[in-house]
């Protein structure tokens, strides 16, 4: 998978008698092997190594460096000479913290300065590789002749030849005087003492042939590989061949499959899950030092025309999102926010989130996120607790927003209307429907700003601020399903990283050519980065839905042709359920990772015969920002199972009672360890304390197993598992059974406290498909014959719907308050009003 290497730029500052910085792409994964360093020739740059960076940094740390005067390094007036570009190199390394010992990989003169660092310190070259690299560099003819030009006349015809050269005329003039044409490598070769790995192509024509055909020669025990037809450049070229040379050469070998290939004894006993990875996942990811703002310009800089968002008719470029972005960073700044300050959106998904979410981003603020549903006094809550000092929300929610500048430390509220990014047609029919209900009030009350005003009266070019990658960037709430939302401390690295991770999952995507449904709420973690931050990582376009209606949704999947998915079970339940959904051609969809909640088999098996896509179930919880597990989208997968840790993810199984390590097999607490992991709770150090165990880990507060292969099930939440006598029963275990009647829609499970008894009982909600009857008997008698005796329910209530979160998740805690406490009893047969049997409504 090609990966944007600017994500892993950086400066190296060199402190001479003349100060200045190098540019360098340094990747550098997790548990990397080895160090290896890559070297440009002249007019070149560190993008030329882009194939060996990709395919390198998988196992190893990859370094290219621009040279000076090359690239986006500095470009003094000089010297030039081998001396200070090879001075350059030691205080580069030096500022690098490279290992004691490396790879240098030089290509053309590139070679020649890679040959003099070895010779300086032979000691810390662990192995050398030459790429058409020569003895001496004589050019061309017309080359010569164009290098004789004054600088003036060359600055005339650069702008035509940057593609080709990297450097300006003056910097290549002066190169050419001082390095290349004066340097003579035959004598040099001689007396090198690393390993030394010569590759060539067969048809070079920057020189002569003896040039570099002999340089194998002149080297001590030089390794010769002619890769066949290739030009001068053979890293580009003929790029798998140079990598498979370049891995002989340095020991990795070639196994007779992509798994023996990839496989560590070690690793894999440590990792079983390893095994499973798809071809073309990696095992770990390097996670660049940037912001969360830093993927946007990415996307931007790569597909500026492509579309990042489609809404009901607006098509908006990536360069535009940025556009905007920019223009509302520089409104926050305006307005007084300062680095770390929180700014809360309130909004459904729009394309208004996006551009105030990178662009807060990009401000050094912090984004805190509310959902639209939330009840009025949760909302206060959490303004306060924030602490934030901007809020962003709908114009009707204005009075709630005036009754929060009141009651807490906003100062400010900017407010935005759902027509303000439609199409002007689309945006003067929805005004004259709402007739004037969702208009800001007028006039604006004191503190209040309207969005539309502020952008656009700030210009949208790039915006400079500071900001650390480790530091605060997301302050999410949990979903509040067990108990009071707190808030999670979520890094720009936690962030970066999971969109990574959960980007390198689906090796096969385009980059610049997906589309994904984004239906899932934003202002839930899963929403925000399957739908939001991903997307952008890969610059696909986001098919933005307010909320999620069936036939709408479908709608837009007949008129956007989505390829990608993120949602929850209840979508993809209605979406089976939908009356002649095949006419709104579904099978563009290729592959969904389902969250939030479990995902049922039937729902499963019916989405994937509809769609011919794969449907796959994943983990995650707003700690971990959040996915930490899914099941591989094209290998093997186990039903009832949330699949095997990401890349650069560790999981395990702990004891509830002492916190040790649990063997496959057993049931204990999910706990996990990576990159991703949250900070901590916002104001509750208490809880951060408890949910964080020695070395990094964090403890789920879900119970799960492992197998052998190293795929995890959750069994239940532990404040969700019902104690029956002695008996521990899992509320899953029970709803499976119930999906499987052909009946039943949806069915939660819960505990029970008997009002005479000291135990719990279990008890179901159940949920008919519509048009269908079904009796309390008949679902009872099925679970008795596939359960132990103390997991069958004693009592299942038909309900119209199951209470959820906004994300689509059954909040337990709601059926267990709307419970009151019972006496076992006989079953009955149960309606939803009176009469023997329950019909689901339409």
């Amino acid at each position: 998978m090609r990966i944007d290497v600017e994500l892993y730029r950086r400066r190296v500052r060199l402190d001479g008698r003349i100060p200045l910085s190098l540019s360098a792409i340094d990747i550098d994964p997790e548990d990397s092997r080895r160090a290896l360093v890559f070297l440009h020739g002249f007019g070149g740059n560190a993008r030329q190594w882009i194939y060996q960076l990709t395919h390198f940094s998988e196992r190893d740390r990859a370094v290219a460096l621009d040279l000076r005067g090359h690239g986006d390094s500095d470009r003094p007036e000089g010297p030039y000479d081998v001396g200070t570009l090879v001075d350059d190199l030691e205080a580069a390394f030096e500022a690098l913290d490279l290992p004691s010992r490396f790879v240098l990989i030089g290509h053309s003169f590139g070679g020649a300065l890679a040959v003099e660092y070895a010779l300086r310190h032979p000691q810390k070259v662990e192995r050398l590789v030459l790429i058409a690299a020569a003895g001496e560099f004589p050019l061309a003819w017309h080359l010569k002749t164009a290098l004789r030009l004054p600088v003036a006349a060359l600055n005339l015809v650069y702008p035509f030849m940057r593609r080709t050269l990297q450097a300006p005329p003056r910097v290549l003039k002066r190169f050419h005087r001082e390095a290349l044409s004066v340097w003579r490598g035959w004598d040099r070769f001689a007396t090198l003492e690393p390993p030394t790995l010569v590759i060539r192509g067969f048809r070079d024509r920057v020189f002569a042939r003896p040039f570099f055909e002999k340089v194998a020669q002149a080297i001590p025990l030089g390794e010769d590989v002619n890769v066949g037809a290739s030009g001068h450049m053979v890293m580009l070229e003929r790029r798998d061949a140079v990598n498979r040379a370049i891995e002989r050469f340095l020991g990795a070998g070639r196994a007779s499959t992509w798994r023996q290939e990839r496989l560590d004894r070690k690793l894999v006993r440590d990792r079983p899950w390893l095994a499973s990875y798809d071809h073309g996942v990696p095992f770990t990811i390097a996670v660049p030092p940037i912001r969360v703002d830093e993927l946007l310009s990415s996307g931007a800089r790569r597909f500026p025309s492509r579309p990042a968002i489609y809404f009901h008719g607006l098509r908006m470029t990536y360069r535009r999102l940025e556009s905007e972005a920019n223009r509302f960073a520089r409104a926050l700044i305006d307005a007084g926010v300062q680095p770390g300050e929180r700014v809360l959106l309130l909004l459904p998904n729009l394309p208004q989130l996006p551009v105030c979410f990178f662009g807060t981003m990009r401000a050094g603020a912090v984004a805190a996120f509310a959902t639209p549903l939330s009840e009025p006094d949760e909302l206060l809550r959490q303004v306060r607790d924030s602490g934030a000092t901007v809020l962003v929300t709908l114009s009707q929610h204005s009075d709630l927003a005036a009754s929060a500048l009141r009651e807490s430390g906003l100062r400010r509220v900017i407010l935005t209307s759902v027509w303000d990014y439609l199409p002007w047609g689309k945006a003067l029919a929805f005004r004259l429907r709402a007739r004037g209900r969702m208009d800001p009030p007028r006039p604006l009350p004191n503190g209040f700003l309207l969005l539309s005003r502020l952008l656009y009266a700030r210009s949208g070019r790039p915006i400079e601020t500071p900001g650390d990658p480790g530091g605060l960037a997301v302050l999410q709430y949990t979903g509040g399903t067990t108990a009071v939302p707190k808030g999670v401390m979520l890094s720009h690295r936690n962030l970066v990283a999971n969109a990574l991770q959960t980007r390198h999952w689906l090796p096969d995507i385009r980059e610049g050519g997906e589309v994904l449904l984004s239906v899932v709420p934003f202002s839930h973690i899963y929403g925000l980065m399957t739908a939001m931050i991903v997307p952008v990582t890969m610059a696909g376009a986001m098919v933005i839905l307010p909320t999620f209606v069936t036939e709408e949704v479908l709608r837009a999947v007949r008129r956007y042709r989505p390829t990608l998915f993120p949602g929850v079970p209840t979508m993809y339940t209605a979406i089976n359920d939908f009356a002649g959904v095949r006419r709104y051609g579904v099978g563009s969809i290729r592959a969904c990772i389902s969250g939030a909640a479990p995902l049922p088999v039937e729902v499963q098996e019916a989405f994937e015969r509809m769609t011919h896509g794969r449907l796959v179930e994943g983990y995650g919880l707003t700690e971990a920002s959040p996915v930490t597990h899914a099941n591989p989208i094209n290998g093997l997968r186990k039903v009832g199972s949330i699949g095997v840790p990401m890349p650069s993810t560790e999981a395990k199984v702990v004891d509830l009672a002492t916190g040790r390590d649990l063997p496959p097999g057993k049931i204990g607490e999910l706990a996990v360890r990576g990159p991703q992991v949250m900070l901590g709770y916002w104001n509750h150090p208490k809880s951060t304390k408890e949910a964080m165990a020695r070395g990094g880990w964090l403890l789920t507060g879900d119970l799960a197993r492992q197998d052998a292969d190293g795929y995890f099930q959750i069994i239940a939440r532990k404040k969700e598992m019902i104690l029956a006598g002695r008996y521990q029963v899992y509320p899953r275990d029970v709803e499976e059974v119930l999906y499987e009647h052909p009946k039943v829609r949806e069915a939660a499970v819960v505990g029970v406290t008997a009002s005479r008894l000291p135990l719990q009982r279990v008890k179901a909600y159940v949920v008919l498909r519509k048009g269908e009857e079904a009796s309390e008997t008949e679902l009872i008698a099925l679970c008795k014959r596939r359960l132990e005796s103390y997991a069958v329910p004693w009592r299942i209530e038909f309900v119209q719907d199951l209470p959820k979160s906004f994300v689509g998740k059954v909040l337990r805690r709601v059926l267990i308050e709307r419970s009151e406490a019972e006496i076992p009893s006989p079953p009955t047969r149960r309606t939803a009003g009176s009469g023997p049997r329950t019909r689901r409504s339409a």
